[in-house]
């Protein structure tokens, strides 16, 4: 089994986001916290070994939000702070309902993979309408732009598995000039632990911004943004895959997160509407799931990310490790001859790892796996960052390989 070797995360000392399970605990993939943590506070790779810092110790995330929330009262004063706190947080823990001007779904089409038979735009038939049944959202934040981010909990039918899935919706999706139209879905994947949270979900990373400002600006699609939990536990990585005797996270990711969107959203049937995101190992995760399904996803941005498998659960599994691994995935999509998929890598210029990608795009970036990588200047490994390449050319990049949404005319 292939073993990156130890290298120092930027974010080591900044004990405020460290989530990381700790060293003598987790011994196999090297990878930044479950939260980033601003830019401004990272230190460059290389800059000193993490042998030779002393541990910090661990400040729970609920602590730290309420420090900097007094923090901001303060500054701000009474009557700043009710505003931002209104602007912010107002209707968090609410109901929420996407799809107002959806048409309900038809009965006895319980089955996501089902088709659909609702009325549909004319000369699209790969409109899948909501198949049900419909989830329980709870409000988490608010956009600027009134758009909600909402959490649920997903009791995976054919994984088994039960996690939290955030999710977020663009302006038009609710616009009724789209009401029988299908949206993209991007399902955004987060590196470190991926549990209990996806940090893609926490506003201040500025995802959904970029892409509500992207359809402004006509550079993005408006996507729907499935954020779901990628491990089952902070013990381990699971490296998204089902591993024997582990909780079937591959399933999970690749089955119950695209059926819990089509049973929650109108989406597309095939599979020019659906398309992966992620950051470090949530990266592996979305790739390795594009090149073992590519009759289900067409698109991969992958940021600062693995290439091969290496959670340490493998060990005695290694034929179900190669059927894991991008990079046997890759070769065998090539001698195939398809489907053509697209894999975007993204890579910060103060970071490691752009010579994995590099060696990949040279092996296996060819007939049918297209290749691109694109560099983020003065970029680092977090998720700011990633955010910051999107908006500089990725989100464009992926919004020419799907579809997107059609009004009805007139």
């Amino acid at each position: 089994m292939h073993q990156y070797p130890q290298r120092p995360r930027p974010d080591e000392q900044q004990s405020s986001y460290q989530e990381y399970p700790p060293q003598q605990q987790y011994q196999g993939h090297q990878d930044f916290p479950g939260y980033p943590g601003p830019p401004q506070l990272h230190q460059p790779y290389g800059e000193q070994p993490a042998s030779a810092r002393p541990p910090e110790p661990k400040r729970s995330r609920r602590r730290i939000w309420i420090g900097a929330t007094v923090a901001l009262a303060l500054v701000l004063g009474g009557g700043g702070f009710a505003a931002w706190k209104l602007d912010w947080f107002s209707g968090n823990g609410e109901d929420v309902s996407f799809g107002k001007n959806t048409p309900p779904p038809v009965s006895g089409k319980a089955d996501p993979s089902a088709p659909a038979t609702a009325a549909t735009p004319s000369g699209d038939p790969d409109v899948l309408m909501p198949t049900g049944p419909k989830s329980g959202f709870k409000q988490t934040s608010k956009l600027d732009d009134g758009t909600i981010i909402a959490k649920t909990r997903l009791a995976g039918a054919k994984s088994g598995f039960e996690g939290d899935v955030w999710v977020w919706a663009p302006k038009e999706y609710d616009d009724p000039k789209y009401a029988k139209s299908g949206f993209p879905v991007l399902i955004a994947l987060p590196g470190g632990n991926g549990f209990p949270d996806n940090y893609w979900a926490d506003r201040s990373l500025g995802l959904q911004k970029a892409i509500g400002e992207g359809v402004k600006a006509g550079t993005s699609l408006p996507f729907i943004v499935i954020m779901p939990v990628l491990n089952p536990d902070a013990k381990y990585y699971y490296d998204g895959s089902d591993i024997p005797g582990q909780a079937k996270m591959g399933t999970w990711i690749a089955e119950d997160v695209p059926d819990f969107a089509k049973a929650n959203f109108r989406t597309y049937k095939s599979r020019d509407g659906w398309a992966f995101m992620g950051s470090s190992s949530g990266a592996f995760v979305g790739m390795k799931t594009v090149l073992q399904h590519p009759d289900r996803f067409k698109a991969v941005i992958a940021s600062g990310g693995e290439i091969v498998p290496d959670s340490p659960l493998w060990k005695g599994h290694q034929a179900e490790m190669d059927a894991n691994n991008p990079e046997k995935l890759a070769q065998k999509l090539i001698d195939t001859k398809g489907p053509e998929v697209y894999i975007n890598f993204q890579i910060g210029t103060k970071e490691s790892g752009k010579e994995r990608m590099t060696k990949f795009t040279q092996q296996y970036g060819k007939g049918p796996v297209k290749t691109t990588i694109r560099d983020i200047q003065n970029g680092e490994h977090n998720g700011w960052h990633y955010v910051r390449g999107m908006k500089e050319g990725s989100l464009e990049w992926v919004s020419k390989v799907l579809k997107g949404p059609k009004p009805e005319a007139g």
